[in-house]
């Protein structure tokens, strides 16, 4: 009888845990801690948590700050576990949350010295970025990649999520998806986009008239009206370009796709 009675009262523990999903916006007194940044760059590895990757306001600001916020339990494990560390210019956010039953949500948001090159690698999270003018490259396993208003060289890859980004002033762009799709708003003609896809769709919008930072040149029009060369290729999918397109202009596309349609259309 002691023995239904122990195994009933876990079985309870168990369903409860499993019915309370953690949600890391629940922590309302997140940790914060800043670490020293010598260089340039700024590599941040991370697994098990959302990251927000943001610039600095303020021009003198040389070290990475970094907020945490994380909710977790786990039934017949050890107690979930968070860390972070800094290591020359790597970045590292472990979580730590296993047992019969584990249920743990993490975010982290960096804050970074203007002026930084960043490269991510995240695994089971999504990345977002606001802002950043120098190169940012993203890598992502089982979560989306979002960003906003950045004009820095871009190296964008997920699997398993998809891949967004508006308002980019960037003039080269690399994007790919295995299992995502990918979307693109572009504010200024590039010089290089590349977007790839597998399983997925590719939306790319680029400015035909009045862009941002357009300038009138070879393939362009008057008023910095841009026209593009674009190339595509589908398998299992559709194409719809609707650019002015010129095979002797600057502002090179290129889309791939496998079983998802590609759309490449004005911005404007």
């Amino acid at each position: 009888m002691r023995v239904l009675v122990a195994v009933g009262t876990t079985s309870a523990v168990v369903g409860l845990v499993a019915a309370c999903g953690a949600d890391a916006s629940d922590d309302s007194d997140p940790e914060r801690r800043s670490f020293a940044l010598s260089g340039r760059t700024l590599t941040v590895d991370s697994d098990d948590s959302a990251v927000e990757l943001v610039v600095a306001g303020d021009k003198g600001a040389r070290d990475v700050r970094v907020t945490r916020w994380f909710d977790g339990r786990t039934v017949l494990g050890k107690s979930p576990k968070v860390t972070w560390k800094m290591d020359g210019d790597r970045l590292t956010l472990r979580v730590k949350c296993s047992g019969v039953i584990s249920n743990c949500s993490a975010k982290h948001r960096v804050v970074v010295p203007r002026g930084t090159a960043v490269d991510v690698v995240n695994r089971d999270g999504s990345v977002t970025a606001t802002g950043f003018r120098e190169p940012l490259k993203v890598r992502t396993a089982d979560g989306s990649v979002r960003l906003r208003d950045v004009s820095g060289p871009l190296d964008l890859r997920s699997v398993d999520g998809s891949v967004r980004a508006v308002g980019v002033t960037s003039k080269r762009v690399s994007a790919t998806s295995k299992d995502g799709s990918v979307r693109l708003d572009l504010a200024a003609a590039p010089d290089r986009l590349q977007a790839r896809s597998q399983d997925g769709s590719v939306d790319i919008a680029l400015p035909v008239t009045g862009s941002k930072g357009s300038k009138k040149s070879k393939g362009s029009g008057e008023g910095g009206a841009a026209s593009y060369r674009v190339d595509t290729e589908t398998v299992d999918g559709s194409t719809d370009v609707t650019v002015p397109r010129d095979d002797r202009s600057p502002h090179h596309v290129s889309v791939r796709s496998a079983d998802g349609n590609v759309t490449v259309r004005s911005a404007n």
